[in-house]
């Protein structure tokens, strides 16, 4: 009986489960997935994430297609966040992750009771 060959992990699920699995990207997505939304309604509608934060991921997922930046020349201008057609195909994955979120995740009372007042 010899050794059991060791599984190869295929480089573009390991990129992509690097991109989505990173911190505060998942919730992003999440978001933008149920509308297009300008910085300030993504950083409301995302507890504790900072400014900082919520601009370089905005921006990886820029660079990665995932999202789109759409800048409306108005006055003042305004820009608005919208997944692409490549980000609005995680959807299922992102509904997958969900469904699985309700039946396995224990989410803290505090965090669920202010949940509960603004939702």
């Amino acid at each position: 009986m010899g050794v059991a060959p060791v599984p190869e992990l295929c480089p573009r699920f390991h990129h992509a489960s690097e991109l989505i699995g990173r911190r505060w990207t998942g919730a992003i997505i999440y978001v933008l997935l149920k509308s297009r939304c300008r910085f300030a309604a993504l950083r409301a509608a995302i507890p504790d994430i900072t400014d900082r934060m919520l601009s370089e991921r905005l921006q990886e997922l820029e660079q990665e297609g995932v999202v789109e930046r759409i800048v409306l020349p108005e006055t003042p201008v305004r820009v608005e966040y919208e997944l692409t057609k490549k980000g609005r195909a995680l959807a299922a994955a992102m509904d997958a992750i969900a469904e699985w979120a309700e039946k396995w995740v224990n989410v803290p009372r505090a965090r669920r009771s202010s949940r509960a007042r603004s939702g």
